[in-house]
């Protein structure tokens, strides 16, 4: 999904608030993360994920991954955070309705 510059920044201000909801350690990216990312998105849309990886290589890679595994579009990155958004549109609950 392609975002324009005004939707990333009201994501990135919903975002602001938000605590990681998904954490990747030192061992990498591994197949129950990617169900909890994809949990992550179904339920909330909006998800800021830590990553714990020691080499900024390491960490571009798996941020790469995790958008294309998941087909989620990456917000924002600052430093070990990135903010990912994938709408949902069964969601039932209050969904994200970005400005046009």
């Amino acid at each position: 999904m392609q975002l324009s510059e005004k939707q990333k920044r009201y994501l990135r201000g919903l975002g602001h608030q938000l605590h990681p909801i998904v954490t990747i350690g030192q061992k990498g990216m591994r197949a129950a993360i990617m169900d909890e990312m994809e949990i992550a998105l179904l339920s909330h849309e909006l998800v800021k994920v830590k990553i714990n990886i020691g080499e900024h290589a390491e960490r571009d890679a798996v941020v790469a991954e995790i958008s294309e595994t998941t087909n989620a579009t990456l917000v924002q990155r600052i430093g070990n955070t990135a903010l990912y958004f994938r709408a949902n549109p069964k969601k039932k609950r209050d969904p994200i309705k970005l400005p046009s």
